[in-house]
């Protein structure tokens, strides 16, 4: 029997790869990398609502772009990170331990949206796991 190739039905969420969906760059000073990113790329940045060090970056692309977020810088090394869509953040924190890589910051809500991890890979580098979840708190 010939193998099926899966169409657009029948593949399931767990069959899809995780897809990177948000970025944050951090910064010492704010009005700077405000005005260098939005003259550079021409990106709106405006303050996040209810969250006062936080800025979203509309890149402009669409629903097919990501946008961003622009936050003080809160330790020396602190990285440009990448969030990753997974179905569970728990259960990708685990797998992440599970290679060999450590968790940074653990589950943290990010009121009626969702939850994010911290995390570090195997050769240092830091990305965070993102879940959708209008249900945080």
């Amino acid at each position: 029997m010939a193998k099926r190739t899966p169409t657009r039905k029948t593949i399931k969420k767990a069959d899809c790869p995780a897809s990177l969906v948000w970025f944050d760059i951090p910064a010492d000073d704010l009005s700077r990398a405000k005005k260098f990113y939005s003259s550079l790329f021409g990106w709106k940045i405006r303050r996040f609502p209810a969250m006062p060090d936080y800025w979203h970056i509309d890149t402009g692309g669409g629903k097919d772009t990501l946008d961003g977020g622009l936050l003080p810088r809160k330790y020396p090394q602190h990285p440009f990170t990448a969030y990753v869509s997974v179905p569970s953040v728990d259960k990708a924190a685990a797998k992440v331990a599970k290679l060999g890589g450590s968790i940074c910051r653990a589950k943290t809500p990010v009121p009626g949206m969702g939850y994010f991890v911290i995390c570090e890979d195997t050769e240092g580098n830091t990305f965070a796991l993102w879940e959708m979840n209008p249900r945080a708190k």
